[in-house]
């Protein structure tokens, strides 16, 4: 039995192992790339064993610890909120207001943020948890 040889360059060049390695990089990032959209402004969320995912929304308050409040990135104080808050729904055409209170505010912060949502007429509010650890 002989065998043909040729000193010729491969002309054919195998793409598909190229393609998986390409096709695996793209769901490695894809599954640990983060979809929800956070604000520059740091709290401790208070914990929930029963914690479902929110649904995305670009509004969002935020109470701090030291009594601060942020509508979207920018520091307002409780009585501008409803303005605020009014601005954010013309631009943003959402009905969901995504509260991210600290674990320390008081109950009493949360209540002048829905009633001031309350106000211009925002229906859906999430209080934002963190998973607790088992």
């Amino acid at each position: 039995m002989k065998f043909k040889t040729s000193k010729e360059p491969l002309s054919i060049f195998a793409y598909s192992s190229l393609t998986d390695i390409v096709m695996l990089l793209l769901i490695f990032f894809l599954l640990t790339s983060q979809f929800v959209i956070q604000t520059g402004v740091k709290v401790k969320l208070p914990g929930s064993k029963t914690n479902e995912p929110s649904e995305p929304s670009r509004m969002i308050v935020t109470l701090t610890q030291g009594g601060a409040v942020y509508a979207g990135k920018d520091e307002v104080s409780i009585d501008m909120l409803p303005s605020k808050l009014t601005e954010m729904k013309t631009l943003i055409n959402d009905d969901n207001l995504i509260i991210r209170a600290d674990k320390s505010v008081p109950i009493e912060m949360v209540i002048k943020v829905i009633d001031a949502a309350k106000l211009v007429e925002i229906s859906k509010f999430t209080i934002e948890t963190e998973k607790e650890k088992l």
